[in-house]
């Protein structure tokens, strides 16, 4: 399941599930889909920000300065 906002032509925003990106395009081509707002069958995507989830990996490791005598002094005084 495909979760879409769209936007009608007078700018009201709405979303509305879809089985996969092919079901929102045979709609779309056969213009049954309708802005509950206003009735309006010209009707698109609205731009959406991707939801990213969040890693469950390891943390990465914290930068460290390369010196073999370790933190003295350098940028990442404290953080390795």
């Amino acid at each position: 399941m495909i979760l879409y906002t769209l936007r009608c032509s007078h700018d009201h925003h709405f979303e509305e599930w879809f089985s996969n990106s092919a079901e929102y395009d045979a709609k779309k081509q056969a213009a049954a889909l309708v802005c509950p707002d206003c009735g309006d069958k010209e009707v698109a995507k609205a731009i959406m920000a991707p939801n990213v989830g969040k890693s469950h990996g390891a943390p990465a490791p914290a930068p460290t300065c390369g010196t073999p005598m370790g933190c003295g002094g350098c940028a990442y005084a404290g953080q390795h």
